[in-house]
């Protein structure tokens, strides 16, 4: 099978196995040449462990059922994307109103700023330049089809 069949036979699978939950959703599933597949979760009220444990579980019994790995040469890793990972979804943005973002267009140029709206074509980020009296605030709306890569930024 190629990766691409295989990716989409495993996103399938992860159809099947959130069938019925409307707060988890599936974000990307990867495979590395070594036959390891990467799987993120996203979910509306955040991911647990537990729910990636038994994901986990349940999908490597379908994958060995499937019997493409007749050698048991594979590995399967179930997570939320992380911050390090950038938005890829509808739901991710929608789910991160209120949080620090930072946009790349696709000429790379960078805006960071406040991810305060998410419609059904874009965002608007607001951001803050300069302080105190010369403080100015932006608002910039940006549909999805001009954004190159949208991440979030932790504020300390």
């Amino acid at each position: 099978m190629t990766n691409e069949a295989l990716i989409q036979a495993v996103s399938q699978f992860m159809q099947e196995l959130l069938n019925g939950d409307t707060d988890y959703f599936l974000v990307e599933v990867r495979i590395k040449p070594t036959n390891n597949f990467k799987v993120f979760l996203d979910a509306d009220s955040g991911v647990s462990i537990a729910r990636c444990i038994s994901i986990n579980r349940a999908l490597y019994k379908k994958i060995e059922e499937a019997g493409w790995f007749p050698e048991g040469d594979f590995s399967l890793e179930v997570s939320s994307p992380g911050l390090d990972e950038p938005l890829k979804m509808w739901r991710q943005y929608k789910k991160n109103i209120g949080r620090t973002v930072e946009v790349v267009l696709p000429d790379s140029t960078r805006l960071s700023g406040v991810l305060q709206t998410v419609t059904e074509d874009g965002i608007v980020v607001e951001e803050t330049k300069g302080k105190n009296k010369k403080k100015e605030v932006i608002a910039h709306s940006l549909l999805f089809d001009n954004i190159k890569q949208t991440k979030i930024q932790v504020v300390f």
